[in-house]
């Protein structure tokens, strides 16, 4: 007795219990706050979980069950988080989304998130209540394959780099900003951060770059230096890759280095090599690399912003070849990878390359982006769409105006979500809690996406995409002209609940004939997807996963402004909603009810 009480002791401190079949419940206690850390070497304010920034890494194996213990410990607003990429199958209350899977978890007070992780791969978690993404409530969450299985590729070591913006005004006036008359654009990030550390006032490739910034020297700044890659020559190495920006589409390259992409959202992908990879939020990466150069060199990893005119400095950091045995930070898969990741300020110094880092492609070279993004095809063996669909819904992103605010919107309608939870109000029926007419399918057929809208006035509106259970839905992307002068914007798109088939990327407005260069055999799986300016994207998922789920831009400041829509289906099948959830709007007076009676 006392043995087993001992194992459960233990276990219970490291928060891992074990199920069947050698599956783990692995347990976590976050408290969400606001915390003062120096991201950029500059002092800030930002979100953060046990006081760390970013969040905790999550790492589990397939079929483990996690068990979050969300505590809000911010003193005057709400909170939730998305695990981002998890299709929360059975779990749609666990999804994160406020107003949509559940209600904000109040101040002071705990909501657990539990659930299943069923597939590997590269994911991380985020706020999604206001503009809390870009405050820096994020972390990485990986899925590893169970220990008796074996990844498609071999390496020897991996690494893991989430990449962020940072702003030096708060969310809270970004929040502000964006809803006034007339909008107060965010404008671009000060900071690209990789692993949450960047630097404003110094620049660590200063003797190699125009700039005005004195090389970086960290004496007291040990927050903001650099992390530095530490491999051993002629190995294998993956680097996992995620974007939680706010707002900013990057560009990754490694000097002297190719990249062989091997995975995409959690997908596996049919491998290709190249010099560098756009990565737009809300996606992610796995790379492989081989560590075949001059040994005695170092070599910059950099990131730089991709398809806005970019007013914001590369991120950057080294890649250290280490040639003696001991390993600083070994971290990994297994015990005995032969990498290492530090970032002792007193080595940094002598860490710093001999070239420049590479130059990021020219912000507006969508042809490079375009190139990349459709090298991206299935890996043999991955599940085929199916052939033909039940639905078509086309959705039309366009900026646009409520009286003097600015709003985007989606087929005319910009989202602003309810007060109940929409899985409550669907799953008990609630009447007249959201829109119960359906919003728009397509757009008129007239629409001029080249110009600026004839019309130049939206609405808002909170209805539903409605779906029958196993439905094969198609969705139409299509971008358009700015609201004023010419332009069109980069926008990637996230669904909640779902990998989906990209079927196709076009350019100019879509048209029904399109559909005959759909790519049915080797549609990579994803869970986020582009839609390239003056251009459209062309996905299909099945409607299997009962719960009601986002699908919006990713782009922080775009969603706050309205551009989303909600889809729902078979949410009659959906088990006992765990009253937690639901404990504000109508289905708090619900649950009174029920309990008074």
């Amino acid at each position: 007795m006392r043995l087993l009480r001992a194992i459960f002791v233990w276990c219970n401190l490291f928060g891992v219990f074990e199920l069947s079949f050698g599956a783990k419940e692995r347990n976590y206690e976050f408290d969400v706050e606001y915390i003062y850390k120096k991201p950029d070497c500059l002092e800030h304010v930002v979100m953060g979980i046990n006081g760390q920034f970013p969040g905790p890494t999550i790492r589990a194996e397939v079929g483990d069950t996690l068990v979050i213990n969300v505590t809000n410990k911010l003193s005057t607003e709400g909170t939730v988080i998305h695990w981002h990429g998890i299709r929360q199958r059975g779990t749609p209350w666990a999804d994160g989304t406020a107003a949509i899977s559940q209600c904000a978890i109040n101040p002071g007070e705990t909501f657990q998130y539990k659930f299943e992780v069923d597939k590997s791969g590269t994911y991380f978690y985020h706020g999604h209540y206001g503009m809390q993404r870009a405050a820096g409530l994020y972390g990485s969450l990986i899925v590893d394959l169970p220990k008796s299985q074996r990844e498609p590729f071999h390496y020897d070591g991996e690494f893991n780099l989430l990449l962020s913006d940072l702003w030096h005004t708060s969310s809270h006036e970004q929040e502000v900003g964006l809803s006034s008359a007339p909008m107060r654009w965010i404008g671009e990030p000060q900071t690209l951060l990789i692993n949450g550390r960047g630097q404003f006032n110094c620049s660590l490739a200063a003797k190699f770059v125009n700039t005005t910034l004195p090389q970086c020297n960290f004496k007291g700044d040990e927050e903001c230096a650099p992390e530095i890659l530490q491999v051993k020559p002629k190995k294998t190495y993956r680097i996992r890759i995620a974007s939680t920006t706010s707002l900013a589409s990057l560009n990754l390259a490694i000097s002297n280095h190719k990249l062989l992409v091997v995975e995409a959202d959690g997908n596996y992908v049919h491998p290709f090599a190249v010099d560098d990879i756009d990565i737009y939020s809300g996606e992610t990466y796995s790379v492989l690399i081989k560590t075949n150069q001059n040994p005695t060199k170092n070599y910059w990893i950099a990131i730089g912003v991709r398809g806005r005119k970019p007013n914001t400095p590369q991120a950057l950091t080294i890649l250290n070849y280490k040639t003696i045995s001991a390993s600083i930070g070994v971290r990994g898969r297994k015990p005995n990878t032969p990498q290492g990741l530090t970032n002792k300020t007193n080595s940094v110094f002598s860490f710093i390359p001999n070239s420049p880092p590479p130059i990021t492609p020219l912000w507006n070279d969508t042809k490079h982006s375009k190139a990349f993004t459709k090298q991206i095809i299935s890996k043999m063996g991955t599940p085929q769409p199916p052939k033909f669909s039940h639905r078509r819904i086309l959705l039309l992103n366009t900026q646009n105006r409520i009286g003097s605010f600015t709003k985007w919107a989606i087929n005319n309608v910009s989202l602003t979500l309810p007060t109940t939870p929409y899985l409550g109000a669907i799953k008990y029926k609630l009447n007249n809690t959201f829109d119960k007419n359906p919003p728009p399918e397509t757009f008129p057929k007239d629409y001029d996406i080249f110009k600026n809208p004839v019309n130049p006035n939206t609405t808002t509106g909170n209805g539903v995409y409605m779906f029958n259970k196993d439905e094969i839905v198609d969705v139409i992307l299509q971008n358009a002209n700015q609201l004023h002068g010419n332009g069109s914007e980069i926008h990637p798109w996230h669904l909640h609940g779902h990998d989906f088939w990209v079927l196709g990327y076009g350019e100019g407005k879509f048209k029904p004939l399109d559909a005959k260069s759909f790519n049915l055999t080797r549609a990579p799986l994803r869970n986020t997807v582009v839609v390239f300016p003056y251009g459209w994207t062309a996905l299909r998922f099945k409607a299997d996963n009962p719960g009601v789920w986002a699908f919006h831009c990713h782009i922080e400041p775009h969603l706050h402004m309205g551009m989303g829509v909600i889809f729902a289906e078979g949410v009659h099948k959906i088990r006992k909603v765990p009253t937690e959830a639901l404990t504000c709007g109508a289905t708090a007076k619900m649950l009174l009810n029920d309990t008074l009676h």
